[in-house]
């Protein structure tokens, strides 16, 4: 029997399918190339489906998830802040290994080990990212990315209110990434489940602290937001996908919430795109 969390996840998941196969975009007519061409590029076909949703979201992120992120950002100081953010990172750790692991990815495996090793007895329990500090930066790794390796394709273009940009794909890979997740397999009973709370609400404001800046300027300079961000999300998501992260640049992977790379030094001017290590 699957953990309840689980059976949520599939039914909220269905649940999107079947709105968004109810809104389908109008192709463009085969005698315009350009359009066609666009049409594609995005890979959008359930936009009206996926605008209306990115507005329900907005408005509950500007009520609530905005909100709570800034008096978060407010009470706590930046300290603390990096504490739990770390923290949430380093629970993270088994779920990127077994990815790195699925990928075949053997130097990014023994990073994530022992990141996770370090962190865990000398960081205090990953309060503290010690891995980092010696140079050794933390990376994310999720399903979606290692079905993505695995040459599944990305299927069309989704927006899931509260959990922001994502796919076909990168939905399944969440609910295997929750199967994987050491806290769904602690068994039942009230302090495991606060426990799973506690961490999903932490992972929903610290993601949310950190996107502050970058969805306030969306909204700022952006025509279309809807627009930017699914750009955005989509080249995020193939470099990503390439291991081609910018570190320290970036405190939470594109679109959903959960990934927690404990990311929190910012990068100089101008960085690098980091090599992708040797598979």
């Amino acid at each position: 029997m699957l953990p309840p969390i689980i059976t949520k996840s599939r039914s909220w998941a269905c649940a999107l399918a079947v709105l968004a196969v109810g809104a389908c975009a109008t192709p463009p007519p085969a005698d315009d190339p350009e359009a066609v061409a666009e049409f594609r590029e995005t890979n959008d076909p359930f936009e009206p489906a996926n605008r209306a949703m990115f507005e329900v979201h907005e408005v509950a992120d500007r009520f609530v998830l905005q909100p709570v992120a800034e008096a978060y950002r407010d009470v706590l100081p930046q300290p603390v802040r990096n504490g739990i953010r770390n923290a949430l990172g380093n629970l993270r750790a088994p779920v990127i290994l077994a990815n790195d692991l699925l990928q075949g990815n053997i130097s990014r495996a023994r990073i994530t080990l022992g990141r996770f090793m370090v962190n865990s007895t000398l960081g205090i329990g990953g309060i503290l990212d010690v891995a980092r500090d010696w140079g050794v930066p933390g990376h994310s790794e999720d399903f979606g990315q290692t079905l993505a390796v695995w040459g599944a394709g990305e299927g069309f273009y989704m927006f899931v209110p509260l959990f922001g940009p994502s796919s076909p794909r990168d939905l399944v890979g969440q609910g295997v990434d929750i199967a994987l997740h050491p806290l769904t397999w602690l068994g039942q009973g009230a302090a495991v489940d606060a426990a799973g709370w506690v961490r999903l609400g932490l992972v929903v404001v610290d993601t949310r602290e950190a996107l502050l800046e970058p969805i306030d300027q969306v909204r700022a300079t952006s025509l279309d937001p809807y627009s930017t961000l699914r750009s955005a999300y989509r080249q995020r998501r193939a470099f990503e996908i390439e291991n081609r992260e910018v570190y320290g640049t970036t405190v939470a992977p594109s679109g959903v919430i959960g990934y927690g790379q404990g990311v929190t030094q910012p990068a100089g001017p101008n960085p690098e795109p980091t090599p992708p290590p040797p598979r």
